[in-house]
């Protein structure tokens, strides 16, 4: 398969990279860095990015950017770039890229624990990663030539833990490896409008 992989140069991306490379065409794509560049905030910045990769099999995002502070700081500015980048963002990635996937290409977008596990700081991802799960249960339904989309909601990585250990106490982490798997499951799989938890 031809995959579209968008944060591959990330933590969860370079797991998710390793994982599928072996098997599958990676066109590893970032902000600033990778094969090709994108910013998932702008709808015209994904366009062109599609023009440039044509027709593929599967796009994976596991990119997006959200305010984390305490909701006592919080303001309509503060939840603007969860909306706008992470949310919008993966919305706008199905939207334009359903023109340029081939018939059964699947998307995997990428959510996490705090849709249903809330941490306090955590109100705007807890805001997007429920939004996109919803999202991805509405829009399976309406997807036409036998394409799919996921999510995959992971909680926290052992890799992330020297900087998200104090908002995270008592979670259990899990190696970014693992997360990959679901990634390949939902890639490799049949399954469609599915949220993948991982830990």
């Amino acid at each position: 398969m031809k995959i579209l992989l968008i944060g591959a140069g990330g933590t969860i991306g370079s797991a998710i990279d390793k994982e599928l490379s072996e098997r599958h065409e990676i066109i590893r794509i970032g902000r600033t860095s990778g094969d090709l560049h994108v910013d998932i905030s702008d709808s015209a910045s994904i366009r062109k990015l599609f023009e440039q990769t044509g027709k593929f099999d599967a796009l994976v995002c596991a990119a997006g950017n959200v305010t984390f502070a305490p909701l006592s700081e919080m303001t309509e500015d503060s939840f603007a770039l969860g909306l706008k980048d992470k949310l919008m963002g993966q919305v706008n990635l199905l939207l334009i890229g359903r023109e340029f996937a081939n018939d059964g290409g699947s998307f995997t977008l990428t959510t996490g624990v705090l849709s249903h596990d809330p941490i306090r700081s955590g109100a705007s991802a807890a805001l997007v990663n429920g939004a996109l799960d919803s999202f991805v249960r509405s829009a399976a339904i309406e997807l036409p030539r036998g394409l799919r989309v996921n999510s995959v909601s992971p909680t926290v990585l052992v890799e992330a833990m020297g900087s998200y250990a104090p908002y995270f106490r008592g979670y259990k982490p899990v190696p970014a490896a693992d997360v990959a798997l679901a990634y390949a499951k939902s890639v490799e799989g049949l399954q469609t409008g599915q949220t993948f938890h991982v830990g």
